[in-house]
C-alpha cells in the first residue's frame, strides 16, 4: 500500500517543478474556458442584452423559460432526433468498422473514404445537402429513388420527413470520426480470440456478436454517451437546413438558445438564453453521472 506524500515531501520533490510547467496551461484554460461558464452562470440570474447596465432578476429567467409553450416542442424535438440519431446512425460506424476491418486490401483507401465527410466544412456540407433535399421530382434525391419506383419526397418542406433528413445527413457527416475510433480498438483485439471462435465453428456473425462486441464493450460505452451529448446539443442542422421549421418541428433546444439570444428583443435577451444554456448544462451532467455510475460494472466485466 503505497502512502501519501504530505505537502513538505511534495515541495522538496518536484511538485514545485511540476506546477510551473501546469500554470500556463490552468491559466489559459481557466480564463477561457472556466471563466465564461462562470460568467455564463451569473448571467443566468440577470436581465441583461450585453449593451446597458445588467439587472439581476433572480429566478425570473428560468420562470420565463419554463413558461414558454415553444420550450416542450423544443425539447420532444431534441429527443425525437437523439432517438433517431441512435437507431439509424449508431449502429453503421459499427458496421462500417467491422466490414473495413475484414477487407484484406485497400483498407487505407477506404478509411480515407470513410473520413472524408468530417474533413468536409460542415456549412458547405449542409449547402450542399440542401441542394440534394430538392423537393421537386428533378432533385438529386428524388430522381435516385425514382430509379426504383419510390415516388418524390418532401425531405425538408414536410414535417414528417424533416427530422429524419436531418438525421441523415448528421449520420453521414459526422459517421468517420467513429469509424476510425472503432478501427483502432479492433486492431487491439487479440487475433487468437478469432482462431479459437474459427475452430469451435462459428461464422462471421457469431464471430462478430461473442468475440468483437464484447471487446468493444468499453469503445461502445463512451461512443454512446457521446453521441446522446452531441445529439442533446444539435445546432448546426436545423439552423442551416430549415431554421426550426416548418411549424417547429425542427425546433430542437440550441436553436432555441439561438433565437433567445440573436432573434428577440433588440440586443437580444442573453439572460433567457444563459439560463436555458446552465438548464441543458446540468441535465446533461446529472445524465451523465448516472449513466456511467449504471455502466462502470459493465465497461470493467
Amino acid at each position: 500500500m503505497t502512502r501519501r506524500r504530505g505537502p513538505r515531501a511534495w515541495f522538496r520533490g518536484d511538485g514545485p517543478h511540476t506546477l510551473v510547467f501546469l500554470l500556463p496551461l490552468l491559466l489559459c484554460f481557466g480564463l477561457f474556458s472556466w471563466r465564461p461558464i462562470l460568467d455564463s452562470a451569473v448571467m443566468a440570474f440577470q436581465q441583461t442584452n450585453l449593451v446597458t447596465v445588467p439587472t439581476w432578476v433572480g429566478w425570473d429567467n428560468f420562470e420565463r423559460v419554463l413558461a414558454d409553450p415553444l420550450l416542450g416542442t423544443a425539447v420532444l424535438n431534441t429527443l425525437w432526433f437523439a432517438a433517431l440519431a441512435i437507431v439509424l446512425g449508431y449502429p453503421v460506424p459499427l458496421v462500417v468498422a467491422v466490414l473495413m476491418s475484414e477487407v484484406r486490401r485497400g483498407k487505407g483507401l477506404f478509411s480515407a473514404l470513410a473520413y472524408l465527410p468530417v474533413v468536409v466544412p460542415p456549412v458547405v456540407a449542409a449547402l450542399l445537402w440542401k441542394f440534394f433535399y430538392d423537393a421537386s421530382p428533378t432533385g438529386v434525391f428524388n430522381t435516385i429513388i425514382g430509379w426504383v419506383g419510390i415516388p418524390p419526397q418532401p425531405w425538408l418542406q414536410d414535417q414528417a420527413t424533416a427530422m429524419p433528413s436531418l438525421v441523415l445527413f448528421a449520420t453521414w457527416s459526422a459517421a468517420g470520426g467513429t469509424v476510425i475510433i472503432y478501427l483502432a480498438a479492433l486492431i487491439a483485439v487479440p487475433p487468437e480470440l478469432y482462431d479459437a471462435a474459427e475452430v469451435d465453428g462459428a461464422g462471421v456473425w457469431r464471430k462478430v456478436w461473442h468475440v468483437t462486441m464484447p471487446q468493444l464493450r468499453g469503445v461502445l460505452l463512451i461512443t454512446f454517451i457521446l453521441q446522446i451529448i452531441g445529439t442533446a446539443q444539435v445546432f448546426l442542422e436545423p439552423f442551416l437546413f430549415t431554421a426550426g421549421g416548418p411549424a417547429n418541428s425542427t425546433t430542437t433546444i440550441l436553436l432555441l438558445i439561438y433565437k433567445y439570444a440573436f432573434q428577440n428583443s433588440l440586443g437580444g435577451d442573453y439572460g433567457a438564453a444563459t439560463a436555458l444554456s446552465l438548464m441543458l448544462a446540468v441535465v446533461l451532467a446529472v445524465f451523465s453521472a448516472v449513466y456511467f455510475r449504471i455502466t462502470r460494472s459493465w465497461s470493467d466485466s
